[in-house]
């Protein structure tokens, strides 16, 4: 498998896991630990899981965790007036949280490519507004994270 195959299976993995983790309070270990074992990979009901990079799915479930506060007031502060991030659904949320802890940590990673990896992950979820919003959003965080 190639590593950009593997790492856009991380990325959705780390939505997913993200969005657990907002719906049940998981633990970050024991939320990691259970992609580990449960997901990444696996076959559920039939539909069969792409092998994610596992350093990579780690450091952007627990880098968007560990740094979630301030990932969430970016933003924030980038929302439309009237707006706040409770507005958000919980998978905007997470696509939007991990896709700005890529930009504001993953220097590694080229602005462009993050925003399209987002985008395709929010395609899974969204139709095309939403997608624009993703587009944007993140738009504005990596001119603010990689000035």
């Amino acid at each position: 498998m190639t590593r950009s195959i593997s790492r856009s299976a991380a990325r959705l993995a780390a939505v997913q896991a993200l969005y657990q983790q907002e719906m049940e309070g998981t633990p970050t270990a024991r939320l990691i630990h259970e992609f580990h074992d449960h997901r990444l990979g696996a076959t559920i009901e039939g539909e069969t899981y792409a092998e994610a990079e596992i350093s990579f799915f780690d450091d952007l479930v627990a880098g968007t965790l560990d740094r979630r506060d301030e990932i969430d007031k970016l933003i924030a502060e980038r929302l439309a007036d009237g707006w706040s991030l409770d507005r958000l659904d919980k998978p905007m949320k997470a696509i939007l949280r991990v896709g700005g802890y890529e930009l504001l940590a993953r220097r590694d990673v080229p602005v462009a490519t993050v925003i399209n990896e987002y985008l395709d992950v929010a395609e899974a979820f969204y139709d095309q507004r939403e997608k624009g919003f993703v587009n944007g959003l993140l738009d504005a965080i990596a001119k603010m994270a990689r000035a």
